[in-house]
């Protein structure tokens, strides 16, 4: 079992940067494939990225690549997302989420996660 907890939401203009982490507990973070969803008011929650356990394989949503990178440390047992080039329409609650199922390298889909963090919240102001 893995508990997270994201940090690093906040508020910031369109065009701006911010930077979530998301700090997992336990000894195995290395056999989690992790990925980071959002979900803004009165919508659905969304794929943002994922990143394979080795870190090697990543996964973006079309709205977010070329402006968002997903990193992970197994060391540290950390992921990480830098997000730049902030838009308004990027305004939600961003959660970190792990898998633990074998056959999970990168995946969008939110049913194939089975650990979530409570979510950090991130605003862009237009």
């Amino acid at each position: 079992q893995v508990q997270l907890v994201e940090s690093g939401g906040g508020l910031v203009q369109a065009g701006g940067s911010l930077r979530l982490s998301c700090a997992a507990s336990g000894r195995t973070f290395s056999r989690y494939a992790m990925g980071w969803f959002r979900q803004a008011p009165g919508k659905e929650r969304e794929f943002v990225a994922a990143i394979s356990r080795s870190g090697v394989s990543t996964s973006y949503a079309d709205s977010v690549k070329g402006r968002f990178t997903i990193s992970r440390d197994n060391v540290k047992n950390m992921v990480a997302l830098q997000m730049n080039s902030l838009k308004p329409e990027d305004t939600a609650l961003y959660y970190c989420a792990a898998s633990s199922a074998a056959w999970v390298s990168v995946s969008s889909g939110a049913v194939e996660y089975n650990y979530w963090g409570q979510g950090t919240q991130v605003t862009v102001s237009s």
